[in-house]
């Protein structure tokens, strides 16, 4: 699968579309993908003239979000033609078990390896590992997805009500997500 076969099927655009290729899979089961982190990602872009090599390192947080894209790919490969409908929301609902044992940096091409374990309704439950050549960088336990009606997940919840009631849900902040393992 190449990056516009990728594009047609997952909803994520610039900068935040995570997976260049797929290299094999057997849907239903599993799945390789690569992603190259290059030194002009957005992730990136702060740094100063004065960054260290360290500065570089490739955001774990972003790690798992190219995982998640890659469990989706494989996901939806095995729901026939309709596979993810403009009404469908794609959801990461979380992982356990995030350990990363490794780093990644411009130049390097992150490979995932994602297996597909077990699907409930419109959940899926997915296993696997990150790799830069034969160095593994990250493991994952559980990696949790739904896809749920859009009208499902836009509907207001219930709560207070009236004007200068703030009924946005607050973003995720944390940077780097996970464990790290030195």
């Amino acid at each position: 699968m190449n990056a516009a076969e990728i594009r047609a099927v997952l909803p994520q655009r610039h900068p935040l579309l995570l997976v260049d290729q797929v290299t094999s899979m057997q849907p239903g089961d599993v799945i390789e993908t690569v992603k190259a982190i290059t030194a002009t990602e957005p992730c990136y872009a702060h740094l100063g003239d004065d960054a260290t090599a360290e500065d570089y390192a490739y955001p774990a947080s972003l790690l798992i979000e190219s995982f998640g894209q890659s469990a989706a790919l494989l996901w939806l490969a095995g729901t026939g033609p309709d596979r993810l409908t403009d009404d469908a929301l794609l959801l990461f609902v979380g992982a356990r078990e995030y350990t990363v044992e490794g780093r990644a940096y411009p130049g390097d091409v992150v490979r995932h390896v994602v297996r597909l374990e077990r699907v409930v309704a419109d959940t899926a439950f997915a296993t696997g590992e990150s790799w830069v050549g034969q160095r593994r960088i990250a493991t994952v336990g559980s990696l949790m997805a739904a896809r749920r009606p859009r009208s499902a997940v836009a509907e207001p919840a219930a709560g207070p009500t009236g004007a200068g009631v703030d009924r946005t849900i607050p973003a995720n902040t944390s940077a780097q997500g996970g464990r790290h393992v030195r």
